[in-house]
């Protein structure tokens, strides 16, 4: 399923956008927009997607989305029974990065939420959050101006620091990548995602990189956090999650063309990156649609 360009026109006109959803559900639209989305859910449980991330979500559910970040939430079955009168309730705050100003957020004061906003790119599931942090979501609609916007920072801040947390798209998928502004590792991902669904080496990268293999890994796994061939991995599982969603394909096909050579080893890789056989995952998606 293509998602959808949401535009918020109105926001020209506003530093950033407070709305509270109180809905027999929520609408079942997989869409992105420029605007990064935070969102606290305050009454209700389904299944929430972000990029290739699929998940369960419940009351307290506290999400940072990035700018162009295909998401959607779906109400579980019990929403759409006759005559129910259960209410899906959440408070979504809409900004763009610069609305303080395009170095705004580059001073070292506003270092930690500029970190957390790169992160954002991906989404971020915050976990245990501290219920100060909950009330003042709720709350920031009664602030006016000055005050309201000194919460969000605020707000973002507490995040910023706020050690518990997941992210949820993985960085394969190829709707969600953004270049970096260091040129070895931009040649370095863009060799990556040009020639994932081929056989790729840790030689072959490393000549991209101009260091041998046993430096490139070194630096690599030291930028990312984990290994190459991990993140390779999930560069493949990202688009196959990609091509599930959109239907570009059954399986099988699917794993070729993510560059696996066998069925068994993209099953292996694919459960273990996200938990889920493909088929589990084509399923519980297609259950919610």
């Amino acid at each position: 399923m293509k998602p959808h360009l949401i535009s918020r026109d109105n926001l020209k006109n506003n530093s950033f956008m407070i709305t509270k959803h109180s809905d027999p559900s929520f609408p079942k639209v997989w869409h992105y927009h420029p605007e990064l989305e935070l969102v606290l859910t305050l009454k209700s449980t389904g299944t929430r997607f972000v990029g290739d991330s699929i998940k369960k979500f419940n009351e307290s559910d506290l999400v940072l989305i990035g700018e162009n970040v295909p998401h959607m939430w779906i109400n579980d079955d019990c929403y759409f029974e006759p005559n129910s009168d259960l209410i899906a309730e959440d408070i979504v705050i809409h900004f763009r990065e610069e609305f303080l100003g395009k170095d705004f957020f580059k001073t070292k004061e506003m270092k930690p939420i500029s970190l957390l906003l790169t992160k954002s790119k991906y989404g971020i599931k915050f976990n245990n959050t501290p219920v100060k942090v909950l009330k003042k979501i709720e709350g920031i609609s009664a602030l006016n101006g000055f005050k309201r916007t000194i919460e969000l920072l605020t707000i973002l801040n507490i995040l910023a620091k706020h050690k518990n947390y997941e992210i949820l798209s993985s960085q394969g998928y190829i709707k969600t990548f953004n270049k970096t502004k260091n040129i070895t590792l931009d040649n370095t991902y863009e060799y990556i995602f040009e020639n994932f669904n081929k056989h790729i080496s840790l030689t072959d990268v490393a000549n991209v990189a101009n260091m041998n293999p046993s430096a490139f890994s070194r630096y690599f796994k030291r930028v990312n956090r984990k290994p190459f061939s991990r993140y390779l991995n999930e560069v493949r599982i990202g688009y196959a999650c990609n091509q599930l969603i959109e239907q570009k394909g059954n399986i099988t096909s699917i794993c070729y063309d993510s560059g696996f050579n066998n069925i068994s080893n993209f099953n292996r890789q694919f459960k273990n990156i996200t938990q889920k056989s493909p088929s589990e995952y084509l399923r519980e998606y297609i259950q919610v649609n």
